[in-house]
């Protein structure tokens, strides 16, 4: 049978030209081929993006969230009524403040990037160096640290919190076969929830659902390079990153590229296991273009900087104009959107 090439046209740009005191525009198609082999190359190693990310030690249910909500937003849990979850992580700016480093209560600054909340229950663990399990137990962290939310204790938060009535029915709502439903864990479980049901899908899973339309051709192209040079590697499954550890500059040292102010240890400072010196937990890419800055001391501001870095210390590769164009191109069909109800 004879092989036939499929052609889907879309309209990537328009060429303007001056006619007289008018503007002409002339639409010029540029045809997209199409590519079932990369399709299911991709299907394979991305599969799909649920639209919860469950958990069997806490059930997902309308009234926790909506609790977990109003506590995601609650600038009640720090110490002085200033941030919230939200400052850190701001669901209008899908879900970081894009600030290098964060600050915390009383304005001091935190000493890592604070990465995006979206899609993070699908993670493997929390923190740039894994060292809490889920986003319940993640949680728990910034509000007792005492450079973020600053709270002194647990019973001080479950204190405050008893004192204001709408708590009171919210919390009997999400846990109602508890007696004493406003308890620190509940708080975690409540929150958690909430951000389990933050899973942002964008046009590129509607590519990985077989439209093939749905890319460019560049970005396709981009997917190829992204695939093919080895970035699949760390950056694989439904989230794109986030499911394992990996040293930051396996080729080179991180910090003569990024430009670094100081030299982070990453796992190392955890675990005191000299394998894990500069280990990280490999990012997510889902909504990348829209996450800066870069890395996990907000060293690098663009994405096109970032992707070079990364393809140098990473897998000692020297990326040429094209090749990073067109690998930011296809980083950018990542980009979705949080949903409204989710917002303030």
């Amino acid at each position: 049978m004879k092989k036939i090439n499929l052609f889907i046209y879309l309209i990537p740009f328009a060429v303007i030209t001056s006619c007289g005191n008018d503007n002409e525009v002339k639409i010029e198609e540029k045809p997209i081929e199409s590519n079932p082999e990369l399709l299911e190359r991709a299907k394979g190693i991305f599969g799909n993006l649920p639209l919860i990310a469950e958990n069997a030690e806490n059930t997902i249910t309308d009234e926790k969230v909506a609790l977990g909500k109003a506590l995601y937003y609650e600038k009640r849990l720090s110490k002085d009524n200033t941030i919230s979850c939200n400052s850190c992580h701001n669901l209008d700016t899908y879900g970081v403040d894009n600030l290098s480093f964060s600050p915390g209560n009383d304005g001091t600054l935190g000493g890592r990037n604070s990465p995006t909340v979206l899609n993070a229950a699908l993670h493997i663990s929390q923190f740039w160096d894994g060292r809490a399990k889920d986003v319940e137990e993640q949680a728990g962290g910034p509000i007792l640290n005492p450079v973020e939310m600053a709270m002194p204790n647990e019973k001080a938060v479950t204190d405050r919190i008893s004192k204001i009535e709408e708590y009171k029915v919210l919390f009997a709502k999400a846990f109602p076969e508890e007696k004493q439903p406003i308890t620190y864990s509940n708080i975690q479980k409540a929150i958690g929830a909430f951000e389990r049901k933050l899973i942002v899908h964008s046009k590129f899973d509607d590519y990985l659902a077989g439209d093939e339309s749905k890319l460019n051709q560049q970005e396709k192209e981009g997917l190829e390079t992204f695939i093919s040079i080895g970035c699949t590697a760390c950056h694989s499954g439904n989230t794109l990153g986030g499911q394992l550890f990996q040293k930051f500059g396996a080729t080179a040292n991180y910090w003569e590229h990024t430009k670094s102010k100081n030299i982070d240890n990453g796992k190392f400072d955890v675990t005191k296991n000299e394998a894990d010196k500069y280990v990280f937990k490999t990012p997510s890419l889902r909504n990348i273009e829209k996450t800066y800055p870069y890395f996990h001391d907000g060293s690098v501001e663009k994405l096109d900087d970032a992707v070079k870095i990364m393809a140098k210390i990473q897998l000692n590769k020297d990326l040429t104009e094209k090749e990073t164009s067109d690998i930011v191109a296809f980083l950018k069909t990542l980009t979705g959107e949080v949903p409204s109800h989710y917002k303030q």
